[in-house]
């Protein structure tokens, strides 16, 4: 009996290094195995099937929500430019060659779109997301300004809710072999949209009607006002180098005491002495800082919710 085990520990010892394959190696645990390398880094993951270059930051949220695991998402304003001045540059487009989709706002927010178009030509599509939305205009805001197309449709949920439409069938159309899970995606986030909106409904509830006027740094949240009932008081027009002169300030001023204004809210992105002038003229304070251009690498559920949390907070 001693002299078998001693022969079969001799031959163990003498086998190939197969032999010694432990268990785990064998199926169905080496896939697991394999998986775990990977999800480790030890492994090179695949590469997304699909590169998009996008020229407003909430859009790239939308694309990466839709997208996932399948896309890859080259921001080139990123999270604190400006979508009304960027204008790419020979450094931004080598960061998106290899694109085959660029994603802009539209409704007139990218004044460097022909150029744009010039430089990609057959390269990639270039989609404005807002084309097909609904627009407002811009109302006459006795600046001299008005009756332009106002572009900051994204302060209007509903009409995020269809721009997810627009994406995923843009991202579909170039890589149809992940259409299923695209439109999963997309269906998904939609709920998470139509829950937002329910939420934001019930919070602006809180605020009395006679006091929703937003008085803001600029016209960017005309969309806001009109799905949740407000009156703008934008001090400035459509983007931040419309500025009052003297005399339609004055105006400005009693119009904000004649309809007895709470608060005035700057934005995360403007200079905010304008503002404090208006709040030592009028004693109105001075709300929490909005965010208007989807700046601040905020994800687009969560912008929303910090705007709705700051109005709130000033008017109710």
């Amino acid at each position: 009996m001693q002299e078998a085990r001693r022969l079969r520990d001799g031959l163990e010892r003498d086998a190939p290094a197969t032999h010694f394959i432990p268990h785990f190696f064998t199926k169905p645990h080496a896939r697991q195995y394999i998986l775990g390398l990977a999800v480790f880094g030890l492994l090179p993951l695949a590469a997304a099937d699909l590169k998009i270059a996008v020229l407003h930051p909430l859009l790239g949220d939308l694309a990466r929500e839709i997208g996932g695991d399948q896309v890859e998402v080259v921001d080139l304003i990123g999270p604190n430019g400006d979508p009304h001045h960027f204008e790419p540059r020979p450094e931004d487009l080598r960061k998106a060659e290899g694109a085959s989709l660029y994603l802009v706002a539209g409704m007139g927010l990218e004044g460097y779109l022909p150029k744009l178009r010039s430089v990609i030509a057959e390269k990639a599509e270039l989609v404005e997301v807002g084309a097909t939305l609904p627009a407002l205009e811009e109302p006459d805001d006795g600046h001299g300004h008005g009756h332009g197309v106002d572009p900051h449709w994204w302060h209007s949920i509903d009409l995020f809710r269809r721009a997810t439409g627009i994406v995923a069938a843009a991202l579909e159309a170039k890589s149809p072999e992940n259409a299923a899970l695209f439109h999963k995606n997309a269906a998904t986030y939609r709920t998470k949209l139509d829950e937002l909106e329910k939420w934001a409904r019930r919070e602006i509830a809180r605020i009395p009607r006679d006091r929703r006027h937003l008085a803001t740094t600029h016209a960017a949240f005309n969309y806001l006002c009109r799905d949740f009932g407000f009156v703008p008081h934008p001090v400035q027009g459509l983007n931040r180098e419309q500025m009052p002169d003297p005399r339609e300030l004055a105006k400005l001023v009693a119009d904000l005491k004649a309809n007895h204004v709470a608060a005035i809210f700057p934005e995360t992105e403007s200079n905010p002495k304008i503002l404090n002038t208006l709040t030592n003229d009028t004693g109105i304070k001075l709300g929490k800082p909005l965010i208007a251009d989807g700046t601040g690498g905020l994800s687009y559920l969560e912008m929303v919710r910090h705007n709705v949390e700051a109005i709130v907070k000033g008017l109710e």
